[in-house]
């Protein structure tokens, strides 16, 4: 796992994979950020999982072998702010998922993140957003989708209330789909497209939107 901040996204795939017990599919072995300070290593740590506070080089070129040396099959990004390496991204193409609070490719990209994605929801107007759980690839955002869940935008929302509505499904889908692509029921093909169970969402009682 990968992250940069308190690490809710980490909690809520924590808590998927202890509930399943021997049938669950993975198990997270490592969490890395970019901040020392991050609340995510907090949990990690708590949860008996080893962790790494990523220096300049590890952030950048040596990322892949801070990976390659805990024997990582799988990368999940859970609130990573920062560019993940292409050389990251291409040695673990199809194995690298990321999970962002919008109905891609609507509001992604380069500075839509956290509260500024709703923020540019709300002010778009638009009546229905969610979450996409999605391949990593060389640009922000532009990997191939795995799974969406709308989310819808009530009169009066403000981002803060609205990102806790998003959160909310955040927490219910991406552990679903992370495991999913880890016992390789969904696979990313040669020619870029997505393979494997489709009806990901359906598999997931979602809390009801307030």
């Amino acid at each position: 796992m990968l992250a940069s901040g308190g690490g809710t996204n980490l909690q809520a795939i924590l808590d998927y994979l202890d509930a399943r017990g021997d049938a669950r599919g993975a198990t997270v072995s490592l969490v890395a950020s970019d901040r020392a300070s991050a609340g995510a290593l907090d949990r990690a740590r708590r949860h008996g999982v080893e962790v790494v506070a990523l220096d300049k080089e590890q952030r950048g070129d040596e990322m892949a072998r801070v990976l390659e040396s805990h024997a990582i099959d799988y990368i999940a990004l859970a609130g990573y702010l920062r560019f993940v390496p292409t050389s990251v991204t291409r040695q673990w193409r199809g194995r690298i998922v990321n999970v962002h609070p919008s109905l891609l490719p609507s509001f992604g990209g380069t500075g839509m993140y956290g509260i500024r994605v709703h923020q540019a929801v709300i002010e778009a107007g638009v009546r229905l957003t969610g979450v996409t759980v999605h391949f990593v690839d060389e640009e922000y955002d532009c990997g191939p989708i795995i799974a969406q869940w709308p989310v819808p935008v009530r009169p009066g929302d403000t981002p803060e209330v609205l990102a806790e509505r998003v959160l909310a499904v955040e927490h219910a889908l991406y552990p679903v789909a992370l495991e999913a692509v880890a016992q390789g029921r969904v696979t990313l093909g040669a020619d870029g497209r997505v393979a494997g169970l489709a009806s990901v969402p359906e598999l997931i009682t979602f809390p009801a939107s307030r």
